[in-house]
């Protein structure tokens, strides 16, 4: 059964990689076999990452690339099949929100502003999706061979309040996924998401945890609106994956959207 989720010979590039998720995600990649750009703008986390995963036995590169620019995701791509051979896996892990995106606690949404819904929108849909999967996915396409695993959100699937267009942007991520999974099904390429649930990282920290580590009102109101009663940990991202990124164990699967949340959307009241 582990030859099912041997990654050997693969390679993977993921996007984002400098992030805590996207790490993580890299770092299970790595240690199932896959050859892994660590993809990003920060280079002193991206080599960091690398160091990690050579510690460990694993294979990787470091790779700076803007999301947003196309010309630097094509170099990126270009770079990593010269160094490390053709792509066969693609996580697209870049994203994140934006306070001018946000309607704070009794604010009036018909005053967001439209260049604040559209840098979010930028930065999730364009940048961290549909970019990536056309310059990658290019040659994915061409190979007839491959597995793109875009990062949603449970945002995607159960809009939450306040982030309301960072919502938005995660659920037109899952539609696309679902779109492109359909698209390229014959042409070898599976195209999937994971929506994680609330993880601690970098960009959301702050309205989860207070620095005493103690709960904020809204961490403590999603802790127990969870049925495991806690928040997740980036190495719990790592089974889906490898799992999806497995060209044996995951070959029938495409356009599903795996989600990884303890539970969250199993509670309606």
């Amino acid at each position: 059964m582990t030859n099912l989720f041997d990654l050997t010979g693969e390679v993977a590039a993921v996007l984002g990689g400098t992030g805590v998720l996207g790490g993580a995600m890299a770092e299970a990649l790595a240690a199932a076999g896959a050859a892994v750009a660590v993809v990003g703008r920060n280079e002193e986390r991206g080599r960091e990452r690398v160091r990690t995963i050579e510690k460990a036995g694993g294979k990787a590169i470091f790779v700076s690339a803007d999301a947003m620019n196309p010309a630097s995701l094509t170099h990126a791509r270009d770079t990593i099949r010269a160094q490390l051979g053709n792509i066969t896996v693609l996580v697209n892990g870049a994203g994140g929100n934006k306070p001018e995106g946000t309607v704070a606690p009794g604010g009036d949404f018909c005053k967001l502003p439209l260049d604040g819904w559209q840098a979010v929108f930028d930065l999730n849909l364009v940048g961290g999706t549909l970019l990536p999967c056309q310059i990658f996915g290019e040659t994915m396409v061409a190979a007839g061979r491959g597995s793109i695993i875009n990062i949603a959100s449970m945002s995607s699937v159960i809009p939450l309040s306040r982030v309301v267009a960072y919502s938005a942007s995660k659920a037109a991520v899952l539609n696309l996924t679902l779109w492109l999974a359909r698209e390229w099904a014959t042409k070898g390429v599976r195209v999937n998401a994971i929506s994680p649930g609330f993880f601690p990282a970098e960009q959301n920290r702050r309205l989860l945890m207070n620095e005493d580590g103690t709960y904020t009102d809204r961490g403590r109101a999603i802790i127990n609106h969870t049925p495991m009663g806690r928040f997740g940990n980036p190495e719990e991202l790592a089974g889906a994956v490898v799992w999806l990124a497995a060209p044996r164990a995951s070959s029938f699967v495409t356009g599903q959207n795996i989600i990884v949340d303890g539970g969250f959307s199993a509670v309606t009241i």
